[in-house]
């Protein structure tokens, strides 16, 4: 093997590692960020922004920064995701790498969002302190664990790119990854979506600036549904589109019927 090409792979493994590494960091800072947890636990400084703990702006300003945030990262996250940016993107960029950019580029928004996060003020509602408090708390972890575990319930390693830079430096094929329904997808088609939703709402003080991110994200998660199903349907056809009448979008009330039943795949695996 020729110096460079065994380089060039373990710059590969090297870079989706990074990558991977930078969505660790930035998704349980989001748990901290959400829940204003890293004030609980006595961390005070710039570094441990919260939802409600951050560098003070007038509401007109806050409104514009927190929306433009948010609208960064929903941008980032939508188009990148799409099958004609990927095709146009990978002319650039090695495909073996293009999961792991989209992870690292996703990670830099979040990032910048905790970073220039403003909060907005005034409390809309508070739980009473004690078990009222704890149990949204533990709601909201929940949400979160949902989301950890719906990733490796489709492919974990996959979905934040590593599993292809892994084939890249064993210079094999990388085979993608099929259509099944495991676990939560039996109940719900989207359950990664669900637990984010989960996690963002349930909170023991409800803020203005908590309910606009809480809104704005709910929102951006039903675009992105419609954009991201309409993805799946091209991909699988009439596999995707059976298990679509039989499974509930984010909550389990299936639509049961004589056309879903005599078209239940045999297997479907859907992608986020």
């Amino acid at each position: 093997m020729q110096p460079n090409v065994m380089l060039r792979r373990i710059a590969y493994w090297v870079y989706g590692l990074l990558a991977y590494g930078a969505f660790l960091v930035t998704i349980l800072y989001a748990i901290g960020f959400g829940g204003n947890f890293w004030q609980a636990f006595g961390w005070e400084g710039s570094g441990w922004r919260s939802m409600d703990v951050g560098p003070k702006a007038p509401i007109e300003e806050a409104i514009a920064v927190d929306g433009a945030l948010l609208c960064l990262f929903a941008l980032q996250h939508s188009v990148m995701a799409r099958v004609g940016f990927k095709r146009w993107w990978t002319r650039f960029v090695p495909p073996a790498l293009e999961r792991s950019t989209f992870v690292l580029a996703a990670s830099l928004c979040l990032a910048l969002l905790f970073w220039q996060w403003r909060p907005l003020g005034s409390t809309l509602w508070q739980a009473s302190p004690g078990i009222s408090s704890l149990v949204l708390i533990g709601v909201s972890l929940v949400g979160w664990t949902i989301v950890v575990l719906s990733t490796f319930m489709i492919d974990h390693f996959e979905l934040f790119g590593l599993r292809q830079v892994a084939s890249a430096f064993r210079d094999r094929p990388h085979p993608g990854i099929g259509f099944a329904t495991p676990a939560f997808y039996k109940a719900v088609r989207h359950p990664i979506y669900l637990g984010f939703m989960i996690a963002f709402w349930a909170t023991p003080v409800m803020t203005v600036g908590h309910l606009f991110f809480a809104g704005a994200t709910s929102a951006y998660i039903l675009i992105a549904i419609q954009l991201e199903e309409r993805d799946l349907v091209a991909r699988y056809g009439d596999a995707y589109r059976a298990y679509r009448r039989r499974v509930g979008m984010l909550l389990p009330f299936p639509h049961r019927g004589p056309a879903a039943q005599a078209s239940r795949p045999q297997s479907s695996k859907p992608t986020v």
